[in-house]
This record gives structure tokens, sequence and C-alpha cells, in this order.
């Protein structure tokens, strides 16, 4: 097991931890929990960065990274939900298109195929913005209303992003291997 594949490891078990923050903790600014997200993010940016650039890709790691990532994000979503900083419509376009997402992978991966999109700076202005909505809904700063009118902007650059994936991708077959 590598460091990077342990940093993914560190934010699927902060995931309960940010559940913990959220609903445990009394404050209606709900700062623990955002900065367990933010810390969550880090590892995130962490573990891709050793992974890339000290060559320590692992195929494990490509399973469990964006697992660990819509995990945390649902988790998010619901805690923003069920506390009513965040309409349903918000969160259902986002986790749809997120499924969206993985049902493309699935659907390439069982045709022995692999989508890979080029690498592009949408994604992360997308996610950038999503982290600055989850961050105003979660604090409910500098109004309630705040963090929604970010994650709606999100929302629709999301879509916009999906549709640069998309047309970026290319279909590669994958060699399977043999256990």
């Amino acid at each position: 097991m590598n460091l990077p594949n342990l940093l993914t490891l560190l934010r699927l078990l902060l995931i309960p931890c940010y559940l913990w923050a959220f609903y445990g903790v009394e404050s209606p600014h709900k700062i623990l929990a955002l900065s367990v997200l933010l810390f969550a993010g880090l590892t995130d940016v962490l573990d891709g960065y050793l992974a890339r650039t000290y060559k320590l890709e692992t195929y494990t790691g490509q399973l469990l990274d964006p697992l660990a990532d819509k995990l945390m994000m649902v988790s998010v979503l619901f805690t923003l939900l069920t506390s009513g900083r965040l309409p349903w419509v918000v969160a259902a376009l986002l986790v749809f298109r997120d499924l969206a997402m993985i049902a493309g992978a699935a659907f390439f991966y069982f045709q022995g195929k692999r989508a890979v999109p080029k690498a592009n700076w949408w994604g992360k202005i997308t996610t950038c913005f999503y982290y600055i909505g989850i961050s105003f809904c979660i604090l409910a700063w500098p109004t309630p209303t705040a963090g929604e009118m970010v994650l709606w902007f999100t929302v629709g650059l999301s879509y916009v992003t999906t549709v640069i994936y998309v047309r970026s991708m290319k279909i590669i077959p994958v060699r399977r291997r043999v256990y």
C-alpha cells in the first residue's frame, strides 16, 4: 500500500468524522465540519499529485480515489439537504451528473475499454466553485442563500465541463488482469 492509497483511505475514514462534526457539534456555522471537509480535499489533491509525480498510480487507487470523492460528496450533500441548507434540486442535479459519468465509465469497462478524457482546467475550476459553494452553505455565510447561488452556478458549470470532457475523450482498450 503506497502513500497516495493511504491518503485515499484516510479520506474514506474522514467521511464519518465529517458527519459527526456536522451533526454532533452544536453550531450554526459548522466550522469543524468544514475543516474536516477541507482537509479531505487537501488529501485528495496531495494523493493525486504524489501518484502522478512519483509514478505511484495503482489500479487500487484508480478505483478507490473516485469512490472516496463521490462518497464524500454524497455525505456533504446529504447533510446540507437534511439541515435545510440546500434545495434538493441542486443536490439531485449534481448527483445525477456523477451517476451518469459512473454509468458511462462502467459501460466502457464492461466492453473492455476505458474512456480517457484529456486533462483540462474546467474540472479544476468546477471543483473550486463546488468547494466555495459548499463552504458557504456549511457556514451559512455570507448569507444563508449565498452558497445555494454559487452551487446553482456550479451545476451549470459542471454540465458544461462534462460536455467538454466527453468531447475530448479517447476510448482505449484495456488489458484485463488475471488473478
